[in-house]
């Protein structure tokens, strides 16, 4: 398979947000970490399609520590862009932010990178365009992401 043209780091970049309501939370108004787990899912394979311009399928999610609650009523606002590339796979991370919509409060609750690769229409894995970085910041996000992928694909042959 021939190589793809790099892509910027912010050709990928997705916001996505919304309102907290009550089916999203339990008895004591807080809004279930399943349900930020899968918001997180949805903003990472949006940049990562983006990305690649193909579907992408979840393989893994790092670790994820909410570190303030969210609440009914907050709008919970999730910010995701391509943070690594492989050659079939592609990491992003997601902040979460939960605002008082009345307040205008804002609170960053998690952050998370979660692993997708690319597939075309058979389900077969692609090659993914290489990641452009456009600052020093993203290119350091990117070489943790390259040891981050090291770290799951030891631990991934060690089972």
């Amino acid at each position: 398979m021939k190589s793809r043209p790099g892509k910027k780091v912010s050709e990928s970049r997705i916001t996505i947000a919304q309102l907290m309501q009550p089916e999203h939370a339990n008895n004591l108004g807080n809004v279930h970490g399943g349900w930020i787990m899968k918001l997180v899912d949805e903003a990472g394979a949006l940049a990562c399609m983006r990305h690649a311009q193909s579907r992408v399928v979840t393989v893994a999610v790092d670790q994820m520590i909410f570190r303030q609650p969210i609440r009914i009523g907050d709008l919970v606002t999730l910010s995701a862009e391509v943070s690594y590339v492989g050659r079939t796979s592609l990491e992003a991370e997601v902040q979460v932010i939960a605002e008082n919509p009345v307040t205008q409060e804002n609170k960053h609750t998690n952050t998370a990178y979660v692993v997708y690769v690319a597939m075309d229409e058979l389900g077969k894995s692609v090659i993914v365009p290489p990641l452009i970085p456009e600052t020093e910041e993203q290119r350091i996000r990117m070489e943790q992401g390259r040891k981050r992928q090291e770290y799951r694909l030891r631990q991934r042959y060690k089972e």
